[in-house]
């Protein structure tokens, strides 16, 4: 007898997955000998046992371990540049020389002053624990400096008051800081050993609650005593160093020594030599020199003079004081720049990078023809038969009636019997009185001269009214701009289709396209724009990460010939101000458009308005610009707002919206008379195809105008009520002012790392 077997189409039930999760074993099983299709890729991913991944987790733990103690070593020793340590008095009571007077002891190391400010830093040389350090500090009042001063700094030391911690300017000061980024820093009190005992204790307990707001898990290090300093040192030798990008990537130089070459052609320009130790990244003499303040420039070439700050320098014992070796140098001593002079290496015209900052416009490039009046009259006549309509009325019916009936096609939900109550609705309108007819009736007083204290005189005389009436001014725009946003009054002077003939109408403001490339203003012409800016940048660094750099090594003691700088920054040197270059990426000196995301920062409430002229402290740079603002889909300066770099995109678009307001006249049904919107009647013609919206969520249209007094009958998706407000939405493509200017040295308010900057130079970070 024959088996039964069974046909093609019998069911064929899921297999029951017995409780077990697949695995690798199962899925071999499961492909029944079939190959998966293969992938290309650059990695090839190796499965490891679970062995070799803890192997080579602890070679990865190694590699960090031995990186760090590697960077500890280097830093400070005889091979890496000086231990660089900005010391910021964070309290009015803090007596710097004291505090440079225990760093200074001859049992620590050998001592280097600076003979013209011996009070502003110093080089301490200690053999005993190998290491090198170079002392600076800075006043929080001068911000400026402050901030330079952290930019190329490896530790902050905050000194603290015993009984205040900080006063209003040193909270002022660490904000700023910490808006522009912190490197190492280490907290150090002075002032605690002058305590008794029993208040010693307390003071630190206060010291530690009002510590920990700012500095979480920092512990609080005395300076009273030379011990306490020999501690303090061993903490900065061994602290672990934090690192900040627009560092890390680039090679920058704090100037020890400066001496200006002028050109044979013009004083006021020369060749600039800076003198000071390589640190970040190998410098670079092909690559451009950004001085901090002052701009861009090119190196013509690097010198390599004796290190005169050797870690095992032969002792030079001091007549005055046998316990203490000090060694003092000059800034403007040339000559021990030019003994034992070597050139390192020279630039070579074809590899160096060039100043370009700007685009050389073309002038016939996007050239764009205007329409003639021919064609405009023509689209005035096509216009004008398109609006005429052919009705359907009941007889005996006006024109004017006609014009208030609806077609089947719109929208409306009333008959046309309904009309005769249109006399009988309710209309606003809006009164004002004439408050200048009282101030007249007022009688005219006789004033006095009374005499005031002296205090109020001098208090008067600070006070500056012209300021006063404009910040005044500002705040009730601000307060308008809150209560009415974007709200504007059509002016009755000028025609709005004057006034507002940059601006445009969109049905959606989400949706609706905007050609990027349209109506660009002149200086758009002159910006570099990136097919890619964030795959620009990785090539970038991925580039400085695996070529090995030819130039300067880090912590070699160099000279920079810097051409064509001009003669204010030696000035601006000479006066005590700090003199920091950057060497510049590939593409950093080109304009473009920056797109910021910032956030306000909560201690300043000033209003601030688009355009005005503000300092951003951007890395590495600083630089005064007049930004746009826009929602993101005279003494100490403000910290108005921190963030960061959205963009380097020009085609990002900006756009400023203009509100017109009006009010329902009459209101019958769907439809409405609006006025005071406009005045006149082109006026209406000219907008008639915006779209209309109230504050109460209607939307609607315009019909025809009424009249010539800016009068319009308006068509809407629902019946208006008496007291809503009818809204037209504009909008017009705003564009920063190329105002980019490197040079700041005036006090302006400032703002940290959304905004479009006016085209400053790109910064690849």
């Amino acid at each position: 007898m024959a088996a039964h077997r069974s046909g093609p189409l019998k069911q064929q039930n899921k297999a029951h997955k017995s409780g077990r999760h697949g695995g690798r074993g199962s899925a071999q099983r499961g492909g029944k000998g079939r190959v998966e299709l293969k992938v290309l890729c650059k990695k090839v991913r190796k499965e490891l046992s679970r062995i070799d991944q803890r192997h080579r987790a602890s070679q990865l733990r190694k590699q960090k371990k031995e990186a760090v103690l590697a960077e500890k070593r280097q830093l400070g020793s005889k091979d890496g540049p000086p231990h660089q340590v900005l010391v910021v008095p964070l309290h009015n009571r803090i007596s710097i020389p004291e505090a440079f007077g225990l760093f200074q002891d001859g049992n620590l190391g050998t001592v280097h002053l600076n003979g013209c400010r011996s009070t502003d830093n110093f080089m301490l040389l200690c053999s005993r624990l190998k290491h090198r350090w170079f002392f600076t500090h800075a006043r929080p009042g001068d911000l400026h400096t402050v901030l330079d001063m952290a930019k190329v700094a490896d530790t902050i030391l905050f000194l603290l008051d015993a009984l205040e911690g900080w006063d209003s300017t040193g909270d002022y000061c660490l904000s700023c800081l910490f808006a522009q980024g912190l490197p190492t820093y280490t907290l150090a009190v002075q002032g605690v050993s002058g305590l008794p005992p029993k208040k010693q204790i307390d003071v630190r307990k206060k010291l530690n609650k009002a510590v920990e707001k700012r500095f979480p898990n920092d512990k609080l290090l005395l300076l009273d005593t030379q011990q306490e300093a020999g501690m303090l040192l061993r903490q900065l030798a061994n602290q672990k160093q934090r690192h900040l990008s627009f560092r890390d990537r680039r090679a920058y130089l704090f100037a020890h020594a400066a001496d200006f070459v002028p050109s044979k052609e013009n004083d006021l320009v020369g060749t600039l030599k800076i003198s000071g130790y390589v640190r970040g990244k190998t410098m670079n003499v092909n690559s451009l020199l950004h001085i901090v303040g002052h701009g861009d420039f090119q190196m013509k070439q690097i010198d390599a003079p004796m290190d005169p700050f050797p870690l095992n320098t032969r002792v030079i014992k001091s007549q005055k004081d046998s316990s203490m070796t000090m060694e003092t140098y000059a800034t403007d001593d040339t000559t021990d720049m030019e003994e034992d002079l070597k050139v390192l290496v020279k630039a070579d015209p074809d590899r160096q990078q060039s100043l370009q900052t700007e685009v050389i416009p073309d002038p016939m490039e996007g050239e764009q023809t205007w329409p003639t009046e021919e064609e405009l009259n023509e689209a005035n006549d096509f216009m004008k038969q398109g609006s005429k309509v052919v009705k359907k009325v009941p007889k005996g019916t006006s024109s004017y009636q006609a014009e208030w009936i609806l077609d089947e096609g719109d929208e409306s939900g009333g008959e046309g019997g309904e009309y005769d109550d249109l006399e009988h609705e309710d209309f606003m309108e809006e009164e004002s009185q004439d408050e200048n007819g009282e101030e007249e009736e007022e009688e005219e007083c006789e004033t006095m001269t009374i005499g005031e204290s002296m205090r109020d005189d001098l208090y008067d005389e600070r006070v500056d009214e012209e300021a006063e009436e404009k910040m005044l001014e500002k705040y009730k725009q601000e307060r308008l701009e809150e209560m009415f946003p974007d709200e504007m009054d059509t002016p009755r002077d000028v025609a709005a289709r004057i006034r507002f003939q940059k601006y445009r109408g969109l049905k959606s403001f989400r949706t609706s396209p905007w050609d990027p490339k349209e109506n660009l203003p002149r200086d758009y012409a002159r910006i570099f724009q990136f097919q890619n800016f964030t795959n620009t940048r990785k090539s970038i660094f991925k580039e400085i990460e695996e070529k090995e750099a030819e130039g300067a090594e880090v912590g070699w003691y160099v000279t920079l010939h810097v051409s064509e700088v001009p003669v204010s920054v030696v000035e601006y040197f000479k006066r005590g101000a700090p003199l920091i270059a950057f060497s510049l990426l590939p593409h950093e000196q080109k304009m473009s458009v920056l797109n910021m995301v910032v956030s306000r920062n909560p201690g300043n409430t000033e209003p601030v308005k688009a355009k005005e002229e503000l300092i951003f402290h951007c890395g590495f740079r600083r630089f005064r610009a007049s930004p746009l603002f826009s929602q993101h889909t005279a003494g100490m300066h403000s910290l108005i707002a921190t963030g960061h770099l959205l963009s380097v995109d020009p085609d990002r678009i900006v756009i400023k919206r203009v509100v017109l307001s009006g009010h329902p006249f009459k209101i019958f049904t769907k439809m409405a008379v609006v006025r005071y919107m406009f005045f006149n009647r082109e006026d209406v013609l000219w907008f008639k195809p915006v779209e209309l919206r109230t504050k109460w969520g209607r939307r609607g249209h315009i019909k025809e105008p009424l009249g010539t007094h800016g009068h319009m009958k308006c068509s809407f998706d629902g019946k208006l009520k008496s007291q809503d407000t009818v809204l037209m939405n504009l909008y017009k493509r705003v564009f920063p002012k190329w105002t980019y200017d490197p040079y700041v040295s005036e006090p302006v308010p400032w703002v940290k790392s959304d905004i479009s900057s006016t085209a400053p130079e790109v910064d690849m970070e």
